[in-house]
């Protein structure tokens, strides 16, 4: 089989990569110019009547288009909701076929660059979809394959996302390693240990499975982060935990957590929610909060809020402080961040993660100390607090920087050389 007729795909819950074998190398097709990465976001744009992806629809919804944005799909799969409709200006659409509109795009994007069709794939998949629910896992990923037959692909196998990572780490390996690979991505935090030599990977490369010691994961990752930061720091401006008028009794907190919630945020726009939010506005004892909730909806601006969150959650790895502008709710108003700000609203988080590594740890039957090097992928692990946290649990180990965005791809077009060809 050529070379180019397969590939590895990484759809990410925040960015997507797509790698394959090019002179006996892996590397990542160009999805938006000469960008490697594409944003996994879509909007439907109901003037033009088109839809646009990645870093186009970002900026086309920023720029006030008239449509819909949807954002972070992939944390929906293995939950009811994949099952149901969405509405799409007058039209009803499943969600898995806007998934399959991404993939789909993902996929002519890379055959346009190579000029030929690409019918084999190995896709990423988080150790688990969704947290102690092994039914649900084998749905969502039942689920991806069929998105994946619709869209053309006609030999489909998957691959932990660590695992991919750790293919990755094998080709940097200059000496016999026990090391761990920390994976957080938008949607999950995925960790691999494996053991691995030099001398291995000339004999067997790429296939060194019986090397893999543990995979562990957990349903954390870089949204729930920015939704943690938005509760703390910025939802109280528009009135969550406030009080309501009968004594002890505060503003429903639902509301919130779905603006917070990148997936969620569009079933905020219907007439339901809006009528409930007017109720809600007499009984506040702050009713000018509620009002800039209910300009916020009314505008559809929820997208926006949210990306301004995930901007400062950024801007905060490298100041101590940064102040978020709301000025598109209400003239003047901002919302005052600091590093320490954003510690507090990931401890409880990030002690998950770590509870998580532990585990993994138990599983190999290896103590942190033994682990030699720690090979760290995922947007999520530059940021500091989560990346000395999680480091300070293997203190002996060297820190290998991975492509943040892109391991998890590279890995996964090996794999698909390994088993394909």
């Amino acid at each position: 089989m050529a070379e180019a007729t397969c590939c590895g795909l990484d759809f990410g819950t925040s960015n997507s990569t797509l790698g394959l074998m090019e002179k006996g190398k892996a590397t990542l097709v160009p999805m938006e110019g000469e960008e490697v990465t594409i944003p996994s976001a879509l909007f439907f744009d109901f003037e033009e009547h088109a839809v646009h992806y990645g870093r186009d629809a970002i900026q086309t919804y920023l720029e006030g288009g008239e449509g819909r944005m949807m954002r972070a799909l992939k944390s929906i799969l293995g939950t009811p909701t994949m099952q149901e409709f969405t509405m799409v200006g007058s039209e009803r659409k499943p969600f898995t076929a806007v998934l399959g509109l991404f993939l789909q795009q993902m996929k002519a994007r890379a055959e346009a660059r190579i000029g030929e069709e690409l019918t084999h794939v190995v896709m990423g998949r988080p150790v688990q979809f969704v947290d102690n629910n092994p039914g649900a896992d084998r749905e969502a990923e039942q689920t991806m394959r069929a998105i994946a037959q619709d869209v053309g692909f006609t030999e489909i196998e998957f691959e932990f996302e660590p695992v991919a990572a750790a293919r990755d780490f094998q080709q940097l390996a200059t000496q016999e390693e026990i090391a761990l690979i920390i994976d957080i991505g938008g949607g999950t935090s995925d960790f691999t240990i494996l053991k691995v030599s030099p001398s291995d990977l000339q004999e067997h490369p790429g296939n060194s499975r019986d090397q893999i010691l543990a995979n562990t994961g957990i349903h954390i990752g870089g949204t729930d982060f920015d939704r943690w930061l938005s509760l703390a720091s910025v939802m109280p401006l528009l009135g969550y935990q406030s009080p309501m008028s009968k004594e002890g009794r505060l503003m429903p907190v639902g509301y919130y957590h779905d603006l917070a919630t990148w997936q969620k945020i569009n079933f905020l726009y219907d007439h339901k929610t809006h009528s409930e939010l007017r109720y809600l506005r007499k009984e506040a004892r702050e009713p000018m909060l509620l009002d800039r909730l209910i300009k916020l909806l009314e505008l559809r601006e929820g997208h926006r809020l949210a990306l301004s969150v995930e901007q400062s959650k950024v801007t905060l790895s490298d100041q101590q402080e940064t102040e978020l502008l709301l000025s598109f709710i209400e003239q003047g108003l901002r919302a005052g961040i600091s590093r320490a700000d954003l510690i507090e609203s990931l401890e409880d988080g990030t002690e998950r993660i770590k509870r998580t590594i532990a585990e993994a740890l138990a599983m190999a039957s290896v103590s942190g100390e033994a682990i030699t090097a720690v090979f760290l992928t995922g947007g999520s692990t530059k940021v500091p607090y989560i990346r000395q946290s999680l480091t300070g649990m293997v203190p002996n180990a060297k820190v290998i920087e991975g492509d943040a965005f892109g391991s998890v791809g590279i890995g996964l077009a090996l794999e698909a050389q390994r088993r394909f060809q």
